[in-house]
């Protein structure tokens, strides 16, 4: 099976067509997304309708999902995210909104081998930020493989014989061959939001038959995004960051 992994749209409707037209070329048989379909872009709602419209989908909400839905505080964020999710809430139809509602909390374990979360196992909020932090996820999830996002940065931690090494993915595509003796835990990136310095909306592709896991960086129209932001009259450093990949 061919699994199509990302995470982290964040309402950006360009960035996801793009990936889902050139995942479309790879011959996906499912599509796993790991939380965060809104907050910071324009078009929650058609991201919300494109995601659910899809066949053979598993999801896990993200924190911007839950803050969206009035089920976490937005004490947490920070002023610029703070007035996304409240211009989201105003925006979103109330159908979408049942539908954000409704996403499950992770982890969840849709197959024996394969765990999924947006933060980390242990905490669906937290962030995965270096081999301090794998070395603990670890601890909690049984499965080879658990796939997270929330960080909307590229990486793959690896465990094997009682070490943790992490790798930040800075070429692409870039495949791996997952060992049978090591366990992983994988970031695919942010589709929508990519904050490692490269603009291009990330995803990846995880074959279970053959034991791959390949990250692509894809193309996408970043100048229509931030017309569409601009013209919400969301904050401007919204649509900036966008082409900076920050």
């Amino acid at each position: 099976m061919r699994y199509l992994i990302f995470s982290d749209i964040h309402g950006n409707l360009e960035a996801l067509e793009a990936v889902l037209e050139h995942a479309s070329r790879r011959k996906v048989d499912h599509y796993i997304f790991l939380g965060d379909l809104v907050g910071y872009g324009a078009s929650p709602n058609e991201v919300i309708e494109k995601v659910f419209s899809l066949k053979r989908v598993i999801m896990v909400r993200g924190n911007h999902d839950k803050a969206v839905c009035g089920l976490d505080s937005i004490q947490t964020f920070n002023p610029i995210a703070a007035e996304a999710i409240k211009w989201t809430r105003k925006n979103v139809s109330k159908k979408n909104l049942r539908l954000l509602s409704n996403l499950p909390k992770g982890p969840l374990v849709p197959h024996d081998h394969l765990t999924i979360c947006h933060g980390a196992p242990f905490d669906e909020d937290y962030y995965i930020f270096g081999e301090f932090d794998a070395v603990e996820a670890f601890g909690y999830f049984d499965s080879q493989i658990c796939f997270f996002g929330h960080t909307h940065f590229p990486y793959l931690y690896q465990e094997k014989d009682r070490t943790v090494e992490g790798t930040f993915i800075e070429e692409f595509p870039f495949e791996i061959r997952l060992e049978k003796e090591a366990r992983y835990l994988i970031n695919p990136g942010s589709v929508g939001q990519p904050r490692d310095r490269n603009p291009r909306a990330s995803y990846a592709i995880y074959d279970s038959t053959r034991r791959t896991l390949k990250f692509y960086r894809v193309e996408y129209n970043i100048k229509e995004s931030q017309k569409k932001i601009l013209a919400a009259s969301l904050p401007p450093s919204l649509a900036e960051r966008l082409e900076l990949g920050i």
